[in-house]
């Protein structure tokens, strides 16, 4: 886990804190203030698993053939977000292979 600045320094006390509570084994940890959250449950029907998860997007130089990119954008606003959704099937569907 990589440490992240809070901006402002901990205490000793909190720090060493902390440091307990990261060395508690999981079945020592009091869950009990915590309401369950059953699969199962009407209201969790809907829910959907990654729904906000939107992975980092890296800026890239790509080669396509003018007729290739020239059917995308018929297709509207978007090309590359579709292009993206495109590559990201196949690579989808190699790795299930």
């Amino acid at each position: 886990m990589k440490k992240q600045s809070t901006g402002r320094r901990l205490s000793a006390k909190l720090r060493r804190e902390l440091e307990a509570v990261k060395a508690m084994p999981d079945s020592a940890i009091d869950y009990s203030d915590i309401p369950r959250q059953d699969p199962n449950d009407p209201k969790w029907r809907n829910a959907v698993v990654g729904k906000f998860y939107r992975p980092i997007k890296q800026p890239i130089a790509l080669r396509l053939d003018a007729d290739v990119i020239a059917w995308l954008k018929s297709q509207g606003a978007g090309y590359q977000s579709r292009i993206n959704d495109i590559l990201r099937r196949e690579m989808i569907a190699h790795t299930k292979q």
